[in-house]
């Protein structure tokens, strides 16, 4: 019996221990909630070790072959427990300084990444809807966690009804496919699709819909209308936590549709990816350069690297594939990075959201300046900082598909977007404050911001390792 659910452990892991964490919150709720705080940690701790020891080397289906477990999943199932802990840690001190500390939080956070792991181990289309939902619930009451906030309220019922639809048309392309397969099975329905010799309307018909679902959940424009007013809205903590770990599962869904169970459909996905892409990229670049909330900037910028990921995708070969693993990775490891800088310089009563209270930060503290300069030289994917070599990889993959004129694109766009992160460095080394202030954070969260810029750095000094990884990952 041990052997049938050993695959499951993970998940079976983080649910009976959110459980006990929500007994803890409801019995034990002391002001600090440093009770609930630890066990959440060491859930995500526990979770990413039983990943490891329990990972095969080879594809294992479980639970009649709805679950999957896979070298696939496994690197990103710990890769969604590390930066969810960075997350969590980050996210206490913000909670802590705005008087929002409770323990519904980690409780919710928990259930998330239950629902990202179920999503990236799918292994049958009931079994992803099922993730996806159980992953945006949470994220729903996340983001209106500041009950007395209108703008937290707000941003709240956009993604919800957004999402609702979003998820409509998903499990509407989801009907479509099984009406026409018979199946649910992701492999037995690309079986049916290959086994295929004329086209057929109603799969094509299907797959619209199940690229919908996909690119809103990315975040790709059209689909993208709830990304800035959600990260705006949200508090910082739950920004961060949305625009993170989230991805990674949502990089998932996307292989698991389109190419584990829509292979046989590539030809027609993939000029849907090549639109979706060069739109994303050129929305996200251009209109970020027009925001002065760094929040609603990131937004942005998130759509436009989500631009970039769907190259990958598209370029529909294992490399391409790896490529897009590699750069998803790296981006929550970079987003976390920024969204923690800006948790650093806030404090009781102040959001440091804006722009221009990145003035001056380098004659305030030059370390975590330059901390904050590694993250932004990545994200514009300058050399030698791990988002160049995401960007260089997957670039790679687009041109030796063919699609020349896409990367030239991506390029150009790229230099577009160089403009609003140079700006926030100009900001910091060549402005000053418009007002005095220290930074308060504790050493905890300066030490592990400190961690994640190096991370950075060091990933771009020897980007092999991890690329080796999703190679090997994708590949068994």
């Amino acid at each position: 019996m041990i052997f049938d659910i050993a695959p499951a452990a993970p998940e079976i892991f983080v649910l009976g221990m959110a459980c006990v964490v929500l007994i803890v919150e409801a019995y034990h709720n002391e002001p600090s909630h440093a009770l609930v705080y630890w066990l959440a940690q060491v859930t995500l701790l526990g979770a990413a070790v039983l990943t490891l020891y329990f990972g095969p080397e080879q594809t294992v289906l479980a639970f009649n072959d709805i679950f999957v477990s896979d070298p696939m999943s496994a690197l990103l199932k710990v890769a969604v427990c590390v930066v969810t802990f960075v997350v969590f840690l980050y996210s206490r001190t913000y909670l802590r300084e705005h008087d929002l500390l409770k323990g519904e939080y980690f409780v919710l956070g928990l259930f998330a990444v239950l629902g990202m792991m179920v999503l990236i181990s799918a292994h049958n289309l009931l079994t992803i809807y099922l993730g996806l939902e159980l992953l945006s619930l949470s994220l729903y009451a996340m983001v209106a966690l500041h009950r007395d906030s209108e703008s937290a309220s707000e941003a709240a019922m956009k993604y919800f009804v957004l999402s609702a639809l979003a998820s409509g048309m998903l499990l509407y392309g989801i009907s479509i496919l099984y009406g026409v397969t018979g199946n649910l099975d992701l492999a037995r329905v690309s079986l049916i699709i290959t086994e295929q010799t004329e086209p057929n309307t109603l799969l094509i018909f299907g797959l619209v819909f199940v690229i919908v679902g996909v690119a809103f959940k990315l975040g790709a424009v059209p689909f993208h209308m709830w990304i800035p007013d959600v990260y705006q809205g949200a508090p910082t903590s739950v920004t961060l936590f949305i625009s993170t770990a989230p991805k990674l599962a949502a990089f998932a869904m996307a292989i698991r549709l389109l190419v584990d169970g829509l292979g046989g459909l590539i030809g027609s996905w993939q000029d849907m990816l090549i639109i979706l892409s060069f739109l994303s990229m050129a929305a996200g670049n251009i209109i970020a350069i027009a925001q002065s909330n760094i929040k609603r900037m990131l937004a942005y910028s998130t759509i436009a690297h989500v631009g970039f990921l769907l190259l990958g995708i598209l370029s529909g070969t294992l490399a391409g594939y790896s490529s897009a693993m590699f750069y998803v990775i790296v981006y929550a490891l970079m987003t976390t990075a920024a969204f923690g800088m800006v948790i650093l310089l806030s404090r009781s009563g102040f959001e440091s959201d804006r722009l221009d209270d990145f003035k001056g930060l380098a004659q305030q503290s030059q370390w975590f300046a330059f901390v904050m300069l590694i993250v932004m030289f990545s994200l514009a994917g300058v050399p030698p900082f791990v988002g160049f070599w995401g960007k260089w990889f997957v670039l790679k993959e687009v041109i030796d598909a063919g699609i020349v004129w896409l990367a030239a694109f991506a390029v150009i766009f790229t230099v577009i977007g160089a403009f609003y992160y140079l700006r926030i460095v100009k900001l910091m080394y060549f402005d000053k404050a418009d007002t005095d202030r220290s930074i308060t954070s504790s050493h905890e969260m300066r030490f592990v911001i400190s961690v994640n810029g190096l991370a950075i750095l060091a990933l771009g000094l020897a980007p092999g390792l991890l690329m080796s990884l999703c190679v090997a990952a994708l590949s068994a």
